[in-house]
């Protein structure tokens, strides 16, 4: 019944064609920028939902977005490293994806990924590791979809005029939409910001202050709207490449990241670039665990027991080293005395920035269920 209704409505919505998708914005959230070639639309961001859950969009069926990007997660996995749709293991964490829409660089250490649609073609296409897997089955999956009613209606109401809307582009367009839907701004801090003082508890306020102190330094990488440097709006369309290296690995003593995972290393192949990482927002950081580039940090007490020492230390094993002397550790990142009472605020504060409204909104949730 409800499959039927929608394309009851969708068939209305054809004849008037595409309509503009209006913002609803947080109060102090600018407008995204949005690509010239794909203006968002209600009809795209409809497709590109329904396309985000479906598991037909992997080559073998086995595998959506959405299994890798969980609504009730913040849209991560809760796993180290996600497996793609073959069995391989990925070597990244999987990200939280709201607000990607402010991202200056997609994925964690690429810094020729600018846009949404960019990016999307890394999972849709790669092969090291594969995860969609689709880069073999690009006809049998079109043809999942041109089979179907349903996606008749939808590709033809998104992209009218076109004698046969279903193609790759199509898809990425839609996907891209979607995803540029997904804002986060209703937490209790935002409503605390915003004036209610009742909005966070003492000891959460006490967190945002010691946030903000010189001792913790960590407003100066995890800055603004989106706890993160790695942010643009349509209002200021530029910002600085940055990446950072937090020590969590000195391999050997001389500041060496695990092989497959060396950061802007791996693009650059300049040395100061060794193990630096885009910067991830602290939206809904409670509940996005595990934690750094490779889920390598189980828990926020293991985050906070890294920067507490200036780095993180491994005593043992293959990646045995102290990142507090790493060569390439950020300046900013020092060892700092965390005492109990601090811990506790400054989790407080972190759980003050998960959004209920946020992992519950049903314009964001799995159509299919």
């Amino acid at each position: 019944m409800r499959r039927l209704l929608l394309m009851v409505l969708i068939a209305a919505a054809c004849d008037n064609g595409p309509h503009p998708y209006q913002w609803n914005l947080p109060a102090n959230f600018p407008e995204p920028i949005v690509p010239a070639d794909n203006p968002m639309t209600k009809e795209k961001v409809a497709l590109g939902r329904y396309l985000f859950y479906d598991k037909q969009l992997s080559g073998n069926g086995t595998m959506s977005c959405s299994s890798c990007h969980q609504q009730a997660l913040a849209f991560t996995d809760g796993k180290t490293t996600p497996m793609g749709s073959t069995g391989q293991v990925l070597s990244r964490n999987a990200m939280n994806i709201g607000n990607i829409a402010y991202y200056n660089y997609l994925g964690w250490a690429n810094p020729l990924l600018n846009t949404i649609e960019e990016q999307m073609l890394v999972p849709m296409f790669g092969d090291a590791p594969i995860e969609l897997g689709m880069a073999e089955s690009v006809d049998t999956i079109l043809g999942r979809f041109r089979a179907d009613a349903m996606y008749r209606q939808m590709f033809a109401a998104a992209y009218p005029g076109e004698s046969d809307p279903f193609n790759i582009a199509n898809i990425v367009k839609a996907l891209g939409c979607f995803e540029r839907t997904l804002i986060t701004g209703n937490s209790p801090y935002d409503r605390f910001e915003a004036g209610d003082s009742t909005a966070m508890s003492a000891s959460a306020q006490n967190g945002l202050m010691l946030f903000n102190t010189e001792k913790y330094d960590c407003y100066h990488c995890h800055a603004g709207t989106n706890f993160t440097t790695a942010f643009v709006s349509k209002n200021t369309p530029n910002a600085p490449r940055d990446f950072r290296n937090d020590g969590i690995y000195n391999v050997g003593g001389m500041g060496a990241y695990p092989p497959n995972n060396t950061g802007l290393y791996g693009f650059t192949a300049f040395s100061n670039d060794m193990g630096k990482f885009r910067i991830p927002t602290l939206r809904n950081i409670a509940l996005t665990a595990p934690y750094f580039h490779d889920g390598s940090a189980a828990t926020l007490d293991d985050v906070l027991d890294s920067y507490g020492h200036g780095g993180r230390l491994i005593t043992s094993g293959p990646y045995a080293g102290d990142g507090s002397t790493s060569p390439h550790r950020d300046p900013l990142v020092k060892p700092i005395d965390i005492t109990d009472q601090e811990r506790t605020d400054i989790k407080a504060f972190f759980d003050a920035l998960t959004d209920m409204d946020f992992i519950t909104n049903p314009e964001f949730s799995d159509p299919f269920q």
